[in-house]
């Protein structure tokens, strides 16, 4: 039977600043996990047969790296004896669930990343009021607070009221 080890709180708050800094936000909270889980559950279920669904996938892009906690390419095989620790192909899209201690500058900041290098959507999710902000290269955004989120480039749509259940 496997143990598990008793941590101190300077020991997980340790944990928690190195894992803040090398994903570069903050830890996610139980409503972050769960919209991550809901989105990426709805969004394989609706469009896997078009798009590989990731979560938490390191990005090292030529514009500089990020971790969207939500992205799509296109399907490909799965090789599964070989992996990829870092990806430097942009995805179609980038989601960003806003987490309780992070700033709205953390979140446009990987606006000009993310466009520069080729990525066709990003996805601004606000759970406190239950918002999904969907940009596009040209600067331009729609905003859904109900109803069906839809992508305006990819056509891919999202029932919120299931989302925020």
């Amino acid at each position: 039977m496997q143990e598990f080890e008793v941590i101190s709180q300077s020991e997980a708050t340790d944990y928690e600043t190195v894992y803040e800094t090398e994903r570069g936000k903050p830890m996610p909270s139980k409503n972050h996990s769960t919209l991550e889980v809901r989105i990426s559950s709805a969004l394989e279920s609706n469009y896997g047969d078009q798009f590989d669904v990731h979560a938490e996938l390191s990005l090292q892009l030529s514009t500089g790296k990020a971790v969207p906690d939500i992205c799509l390419y296109p399907v490909s095989q799965v090789d599964w004896l070989q992996d990829k620790k870092t990806m430097t192909e942009p995805p179609l899209m980038a989601l960003e669930i806003l987490s309780p201690r992070q700033g709205m500058e953390d979140i446009t900041d990987k606006i000009d990343l993310y466009f520069g290098a080729g990525v066709k959507t990003y996805w601004v999710v606000i759970p406190t009021f239950k918002i999904i902000n969907i940009l596009t290269p040209d600067r331009k955004y729609v905003t859904f607070t109900g109803g069906i989120a839809k992508d305006p480039v990819l056509g891919i749509e999202l029932d919120m009221e299931r989302v925020f259940r």
